[in-house]
């Protein structure tokens, strides 16, 4: 990234010069691994801030650029909050939010999507893996259902992509979003796969110049797409030896904290991403108990995108539990850079919180 803050690539990328070639030259390489890491061709990326424009941008504009009797918009209720927005916002304008059933863990009940498929349907979002609970989702199925009846499929994998393949021509998905930030890249930066096949073009959100087909206007940023590219490129490429490291890890922490409180895994326990752990501790305040530890350890009790709000994770609730076990769930992740050491660390640290607590009620 940082060559391209420097005065030889300083120029506009979209400038027909010598200092626009050396710009544009970055956005085309970054172009170039985006796709890769999708299984897609380099023109059918378009860069954006993150996966939240990713996601407004297919769904709000798959949905404008429809036919007036397609007014049906399927999803399912615990999909990111940029997801669910989108689609409400398209309440005023006509169009009708329907939720695909889940199962307790949260998957896909692919025979009611399918009877929920009609001539009305304009689009279906399906998130390829939750945020929270790490179950992840038979898109390929929900694609084949999708294509066999020519309605548009959009999946925000901003949680999947470079953490299990993911191969956008195999998966049936018309629009996938992603964000770098989710694989170590920077922040700001993000990426729509829009498939060449898609049935329905796109209404562009932002409007002004033709820069990226048409779909966003504005300069597009070099730095940023630099960022993402290698971002990319590294997550294909360690994206074995980065799943195997955290299914070590989960389960490292699973058997040390259950091994001395008791706990039970929200989501699927097979079908989930490696990085993922989403857990009650029965009896518990999980909000309290990551107050009394957030300087020792960084987790969390529902998504980022719902921080400051004081409420049970919805995502959950959506799933069939009560609020007290909502409310004593915590989601942990594993990363590339987390070690054994932490993990061990951060699970005594947190038996022994979870046993100070329960002695103290019982002597209360």
């Amino acid at each position: 990234m940082l060559p391209l803050l420097g005065e030889e690539a300083f120029g506009n990328p979209h400038s027909d010069h010598w200092y626009g070639w050396r710009a544009a030259k970055a956005i085309d390489e970054a172009a170039e691994k985006v796709a890769a890491l999708l299984g897609a061709d380099p023109g059918e990326i378009v860069f954006t801030s993150g996966a939240t424009e990713a996601n407004n941008l297919a769904i709000r504009g798959l949905a404008m650029s429809q036919s007036p009797a397609r007014t049906q918009i399927l999803t399912t209720a615990i999909e990111h909050k940029c997801v669910l927005n989108s689609a409400i916002l398209l309440c005023r304008q006509g169009f009708v939010v329907e939720f695909v059933p889940i199962d307790e863990v949260g998957r896909v009940d692919c025979d009611a999507l399918e009877s929920m498929l009609s001539d009305k349907t304009a689009l279906v979002s399906v998130m390829t893996a939750n945020n929270e609970i790490g179950t992840i989702q038979p898109i390929e199925k929900i694609g084949a259902l999708c294509r066999a009846r020519g309605i548009p499929f959009h999946t925000d994998a901003a949680q999947a992509a470079g953490r299990v393949p993911i191969d956008a021509e195999s998966i049936g998905a018309d629009l996938i979003s992603l964000s770098a930030h989710k694989i170590y890249g920077p922040k700001g930066i993000g990426a729509l796969y829009v498939s060449r096949y898609c049935p329905v073009e796109l209404e562009p959100l932002v409007v002004g110049g033709a820069q990226q087909h048409g779909l966003r206007a504005g300069t597009v940023s070099p730095f940023l797409c630099a960022g993402l590219g290698e971002a990319c490129r590294l997550a294909r490429l360690e994206m074995v030896r980065d799943r195997a490291h955290c299914e070590v890890l989960r389960d490292a922490f699973v058997s040390k904290l259950s091994s001395r409180v008791e706990i039970k895994v929200n989501g699927a326990t097979e079908s989930r991403l490696p990085g993922n752990l989403n857990v009650q501790i029965p009896g518990s305040d999980a909000s309290s108990l990551l107050a009394s530890l957030q300087d020792r350890i960084a987790a969390s009790t529902g998504s980022a995108c719902n921080s400051g709000l004081i409420e049970p994770s919805y995502v959950l609730t959506a799933l069939g539990l009560t609020l007290e076990e909502a409310n004593s769930s915590i989601r942990f992740g594993f990363g590339r850079f987390t070690t054994i050491e932490e993990v061990e660390s951060a699970a005594t640290m947190l038996a022994e919180r979870v046993e100070h607590y329960s002695r103290d009620l019982a002597v209360g």
